[in-house]
């Protein structure tokens, strides 16, 4: 199988074979192939992938520039046993990365395996959301592209986030399942680090620090959570947080 690793540093494996970082062709070469792979369900124009490699300032003759850029790419790929000119067609001044069908992107996998962990929970079996949880979240913590700010790579960066997020939710589940609660309370107060103005996720870490016989932290959470909704949104909690809060109080 073909594994590509978009996150974190960027890899593609295949068997015993492995190109890292290093071997793509510098930043270049390393943004081609991240922004091919992502995009690869779509021929990509040759004017958009120079734009992406050279946002500041096209070189003078941008299409033998980058011509060289996606040879070099080519042949690294073909080090592992691919075909050099179908795992990147050219057609009609477009690039599209073409891999095996049975090939494994990380990122993928996250998407997949975080949709998997919320049927399940919504299937009231949270047992069957601890292992596509625990992927979900692990993939989706890695770092995207260190040192890129261009709006696509943002862009990626809120999917991965959001990713998370909905993850780390599942994950909150299978671990009360499993009575690892200090874990569950850890994974909860993560979630509303990343969202510090959703409500479900201030819920959610103080079911579990109820759970754990923690009334006394709940309530400051609760008041954390109406804090920031009064400071930063002008707000109070909803109907839903303040019936809990008073379940909680007792």
């Amino acid at each position: 199988m073909l594994r590509i690793y978009l996150t974190g540093e960027v890899a593609v494996e295949r068997g015993d074979q492995l190109l890292r970082d290093a071997d793509l062709g510098g930043r270049q070469g390393r943004l081609a192939l991240v922004y091919l792979v992502a995009e690869r369900e779509r021929a990509v124009t040759q004017s958009e992938l120079a734009e992406l490699l050279w946002p500041d300032s096209l070189p003078p003759s941008w299409p033998v520039a980058l011509s060289a850029v996606i040879s070099k790419l080519r042949q690294k790929l073909a080090t592992l046993g691919l075909d050099r000119d179908q795992i990147i067609a050219n057609a009609f001044r477009c690039y599209q990365f073409r891999p095996p069908a049975d090939t494994w992107v990380d990122l993928e996998a996250a998407a997949a395996a975080v949709h998997q962990a919320e049927g399940a929970v919504l299937a009231n079996q949270p047992q069957a959301a601890y292992g596509p949880a625990l992927i979900a979240t692990t993939i989706a913590r890695r770092p995207f592209l260190v040192g890129e700010d261009a709006a696509w790579v943002m862009s990626r960066r809120d999917r991965m986030r959001d990713i998370l997020v909905r993850a780390l939710d599942c994950r909150v589940e299978a671990l009360l399942w499993n009575g690892e609660l200090a874990l569950a309370q850890d994974q909860a107060r993560a979630a509303v680090e990343l969202e510090p103005f959703r409500e479900s996720g201030y819920r959610r870490l103080m079911q579990v620090l109820v759970r754990r016989g923690d009334r006394a932290e709940a309530v400051r959470v609760y008041q954390d959570c109406r804090r920031r909704l009064a400071d930063e949104l002008g707000v109070s909690p909803s109907d839903e947080t303040e019936s809990l809060i008073r379940a909680v109080i007792g």
